[in-house]
């Protein structure tokens, strides 16, 4: 790979990469080859399938970001229909905090990503609605301070005193944007005990009795530690996750990405 990169400078004439000990960045001259290099490769799947005019042989690949829940638990449901209508086009799927997946197709990293769908959706991006799943509370079954906290205001039919609550956040996205949207409402400031990357971590946070969160109730119900963690009656009114799946609205001309949001569409319905 260093041989072909010293190559690919000295063919531009110019240093892509910054390379020290722990680390490989792009230069200024590197993002702008970057940018050339990603729409050459696009023209020329382009060419490829604009000279196939037959559909049921495109080949190539098309990449797809989604969280870990959000692979396994709705890809699932699109890729035995990809396969059988497209077998030669490879999906390459990258997993990752959700936070992340709309930045990943508006920055061009990604041809596509299941995200959940934002009040308002960047310029020049398409969306296509799959699923919704609402917001829980959730808290530890495990014996602990929190849960004994817990019990007893359900066993009192009492509102909790949400300030004295530890709450485990995400980083970044919609769950975390509402919690505390409410937590304002409330004029209450939280007790944040831990932020994590990913809903996935958060289950696992609330699980080992560190505090409280709101998770959306499909990345619950693939946990393998679901068993850990209940949901809790309170915040039920909060706005749910549409889940979608994203791309640039030029790029579904693209009869390769074309093909797998089809294929998407026709996995879920809308009704």
């Amino acid at each position: 790979m260093s041989r072909h990169l010293q190559r690919l400078e000295a063919n531009v004439g110019q240093v892509l990469l910054e390379r020290d000990n722990r680390q490989v960045q792009l230069t200024p001259a590197g993002r702008h080859f970057l940018e050339y290099a990603r729409k050459a490769v696009d023209d020329w799947q382009q060419i490829r399938c604009d000279l196939n005019v037959d559909t049921a042989k495109l080949a190539g690949e098309v990449s797809v970001f989604g969280s870990v829940t959000a692979s396994y638990s709705m890809l699932s449901h699109i890729l035995p229909a990809m396969r059988d209508a497209h077998p030669d086009i490879e999906i390459k799927l990258r997993t990752g905090d959700q936070a992340q997946a709309l930045e990943r197709v508006v920055e061009g990293l990604e041809d596509s990503a299941i995200i959940a769908i934002p009040t308002k959706l960047p310029k020049k991006l398409a969306c296509l609605p799959l699923r919704r799943t609402p917001l829980c509370l959730i808290g530890p079954t495990i014996p602990c301070a929190l849960t004994t906290t817990l019990n007893n205001c359900l066993k009192q039919a009492d509102e909790p005193n949400w300030s004295q609550l530890p709450v485990v956040l995400a980083e970044r996205g919609l769950a975390r944007t509402r919690f505390l949207k409410r937590m304002k409402s409330l004029r209450c400031k939280p007790r944040i005990y831990a932020q994590v990357a990913g809903h996935e971590a958060v289950v696992s946070m609330v699980s080992l009795g560190f505090g409280i969160a709101v998770v959306p109730a499909l990345v619950i119900e693939h946990s393998p530690i679901r068993d850990t963690v209940r949901t809790l009656p309170y915040m039920n009114d909060l706005a749910p996750f549409e889940l979608g799946l994203c791309a640039h609205e030029e790029r579904l001309s693209d009869p390769l990405l074309n093909a797998f949001w089809m294929c998407a569409a026709d996995s879920y319905p809308q009704t």
